[in-house]
């Protein structure tokens, strides 16, 4: 009996020893539940597009090169994007759980990044808690090398010229001259990030390597070609008044709005009505196909590294023509030349209006996404359910792509031109990533 239970005390023993040896298992779904939670933050600090993609891209990319380190599937992209190099390097018998690791990078970056740190910090201890009941060992030496990478990622990201922009003067409104881009209601916001053309790509050789065609020449003679593109925009939005809430082009332009600047008039109130940015939906299309994919850690870090990428430079690309051009809106010109009382579907941003945003962030999103999922991956977006639109369905990413470029149009604040030259423009910055980078080996 004594025998038996000495057995007992031993087998007792070696099992609490396996469990307590055990390593760490870290789920893409973890994994994305970092990056919802940086989403929520941008939303919660109301960040724009533009700064919004650069959050998104530093992090994912700390995390990628974790992911990278002896990888026989990976790359580094060490030598691959502007300035980045000397990345810690891993020795495989050290230990490291490269997902704890990488997931460490990633929101240390993020932490680096927003002005509610609190939020990054909230959630990363309960990670950090979990993670050191189940193999404190392991979870030390990984924490370890997961804040050199994030280290190394920050101190490359400090060299962006993103501090110095900080500093530079406003863009200058000058109300006498009716051809330039003027602030418009109901907040009448200076305009957004004038200097970003300034900061440092990843990929493409300049902000403006793949400049697009130029704007139509402003005219208020309406038979010439500007005025013509204003007179459509005006004209879509007595059609869409017509067919109601219940018509298509209005479905569109709600779902794909994604403005973290809108405001509200109550009374004498005004306020902001939170929303994620374009670069927040298509990380949310990101989940929704590693998710449909069954990706596992490695691929879902490397398909929201690639497309973060990709959303870096076409905001870098896109903002460069937008304070070239310095196309007015179709809200000023609508009101100072067709009816002083109309307003848009949708609220107007405060930046330029050549070319649209969505239509290069989107086209370029979608061709990395290709390249990430194949062709035709079909899929149900219900990205924007927590904000009360109901999912859509979409083919591909590049229909998906499509239609958010021509909600602008139908959302009244972009002309045809700024969609269709910025599908191209989206289209060049994207083709010419992918050729470029080579993730996989």
């Amino acid at each position: 009996m004594k025998t038996k239970f000495l057995v007992l005390i031993m087998i007792t023993s070696i099992l609490v020893s396996c469990k307590k040896e055990a390593s760490i298992v870290v789920t893409p779904k973890e994994y994305e539940a970092s990056i919802d939670n940086v989403t929520q933050i941008l939303i919660h600090d109301i960040f724009s597009p533009p700064v919004a993609s650069r959050i998104y891209a530093y992090p994912n990319i700390a995390a990628y090169e974790v992911v990278a380190q002896n990888s026989k599937t990976y790359n580094s992209l060490q030598g691959q994007l502007k300035g980045l190099d000397s990345i810690p390097t891993l020795d495989a018998k050290s230990g490291v759980n490269k997902n704890v690791a990488a997931l460490v990078a990633h929101m240390e970056v993020s932490k680096a990044l927003v002005f509610s740190e609190e939020l990054v910090e909230k959630f990363r201890d309960s990670l950090y808690q979990k993670w050191s009941d189940e193999n404190p060992k392991e979870f030390e030496i990984s924490k370890e090398y997961g804040l050199k990478v994030a280290e190394r990622i920050k101190k490359w990201m400090g060299k962006d010229n993103y501090k110095q922009t900080r500093t530079y003067p406003k863009y200058s409104v000058h109300a006498s001259d009716k051809t330039r881009w003027q602030p418009t209601p109901p907040a009448y916001m200076d305009a957004v990030e004038p200097h970003w053309s300034e900061i440092r790509t990843l990929v493409i050789d300049s902000s403006s390597q793949f400049k697009p065609a130029p704007a139509l020449k402003y005219s208020i003679d309406k038979s010439s070609p500007f005025f013509k593109q204003v007179q459509e925009v005006y004209d879509i939005s007595q059609m869409m008044i017509k067919k109601g809430d219940t018509s298509e082009e209005m479905k569109m332009a709600q779902f794909w709005d994604c403005n973290p600047y809108v405001t509200v008039n109550q009374g004498h109130m005004m306020f902001a009505k939170k929303k994620i940015t374009p670069g927040g939906h298509w990380m949310g299309i990101t989940k929704i196909a590693c998710n449909e994919s069954k990706a596992d850690f490695d691929k879902t870090v490397y398909a929201f590294t690639a497309t973060s990428i990709g959303l870096f430079d076409s905001f870098i690309s896109c903002w460069d023509e937008k304070y070239r051009s310095n196309v007015v809106r179709p809200e000023t010109m609508i009101n100072q030349n067709i009816d002083e009382d109309w307003k848009p579907l949708l609220q107007t941003p405060p930046f330029p209006e050549y070319t649209s945003g969505h239509s290069v962030a989107s086209t370029c999103s979608s061709i990395v996404l290709t390249s990430v999922f194949g062709e035709n991956f079909s899929y149900l977006d219900d990205t924007e359910l927590p904000y009360g639109l109901p999912a859509r369905s979409f083919k591909s990413f590049k229909a998906a792509a499509k239609e958010a470029s021509m909600s602008r149009f139908y959302g009244g604040i972009h002309y045809k031109s700024a969609i269709e030259n910025g599908i191209i423009q989206g289209g060049n910055v994207g083709e010419y990533i992918v050729k470029k980078i080579k993730f996989l080996k």
